[in-house]
């Protein structure tokens, strides 16, 4: 019997593949625009899509086979979930195996930028051992964490946070979160009222239409001069122009940035010049428990290619 084909993207966990090959036959995408996706999605049943990429309208039309469209991660910002209700197409994802690492991601980030690890080591690598005494940090304990964004990681990150450093939480999420209330003393506020009150300012929220440049001028400069920002949810959040003005003239402390509004970050970004921000290309989620959970989604795919109900639908298609 003829193997159904399901079309990835991009390489994902060898966990995963291995498991992809034995019940289905592998095409693996040749480029991401949309006229090679459309030619070489032509026979397929399945899609994953990681980062690179879309799964558009056009692209689910030109695939008649097409029974369900995976995403390798949380978000599905590049999947037009609607246009694959209407054609009767499943959308997945992975939710939850990744909260652990992008929350250890962004805690990461804090003492980062707290500690002036980056400067300092660049210091040292250059012989300015002088750095020790210029170079002051601060400490984390006792200082206020504010999260916008509630869900599974900024609880994590609060969580974190709280139990190691004892730090004051504040929240700013749609919904009210009693039992991180209860058991992290969290306060929920409103979002103006976070800003200005938080020494660390952590983003976990979706990219949106609600939800973009969230952090633009007039947000950043609610902050306090000496708070930073860290974002580890979706590059759109942040006007990046704002961002790089604020840092410039020290109206905010730092910024620890894992996404970006372009990516891959331009060599020429303004962000590179800076010397009070950490920057890394897009990995909070990639440690090797994380990847090999997310590439398990190859199980969920093949459920519904076999008629089978899926662990984690996004959608309830027609």
């Amino acid at each position: 019997m003829e193997k159904p084909k399901v079309l990835l993207y991009e390489s994902m966990h060898q966990k995963g593949v291995d498991y992809l090959s034995e019940h289905a036959e592998i095409i693996w995408a040749s480029g991401h625009d949309e006229d090679t996706i459309c030619r070489e999605a032509a026979e397929v049943a399945g899609i994953i899509i990681r980062v690179n990429g879309k799964a558009t309208a056009r692209i689910m039309d030109s695939a008649p086979f097409l029974k369900v469209i995976a995403r390798h991660g949380v978000g599905v910002d590049n999947v037009d979930v609607a246009a694959a209700t209407e054609r009767g197409i499943y959308v997945l994802n992975t939710p939850g195996v990744n909260n652990q690492s992008v929350a250890e991601h962004a805690v990461g980030l804090i003492i980062s930028l707290s500690k002036r690890l980056l400067r300092a080591d660049n210091a040292i690598r250059n012989g300015h051992w002088d750095f020790r005494y210029t170079g002051l940090g601060q400490e984390i304990m006792g200082r206020t964490l504010g999260v916008v964004g509630f869900g599974n990681i900024g609880y994590r990150v609060a969580k974190i946070c709280h139990s190691a450093f004892n730090m004051k939480i504040l929240y700013c999420d749609e919904v009210l979160k009693p039992e991180a209330e209860k058991n992290l003393s969290a306060e929920k506020v409103e979002f103006a009222e976070l800003l200005r009150r938080s020494d660390y300012v952590s983003l976990h929220v979706p990219a949106l239409p609600s939800t973009f440049h969230l952090m633009d001028a007039d947000a950043i400069n609610l902050m306090k001069k000496t708070a930073f920002l860290i974002n580890t949810s979706r590059g759109s959040v942040v006007d990046t122009t704002a961002l790089c003005a604020a840092l410039k003239a020290e109206r905010i402390a730092g910024a620890g940035l894992d996404v970006y509004e372009e990516e891959p970050l331009s060599q020429n970004s303004e962000l590179l010049k800076l010397t009070n921000t950490v920057l890394t290309p897009h990995i909070a989620a990639h440690t090797e428990e994380a990847m090999m959970a997310m590439s398990m989604v190859s199980a969920d795919v093949m459920r519904v290619i076999q008629g089978e109900a899926p662990m984690h639908p996004v959608n309830a298609p027609n």
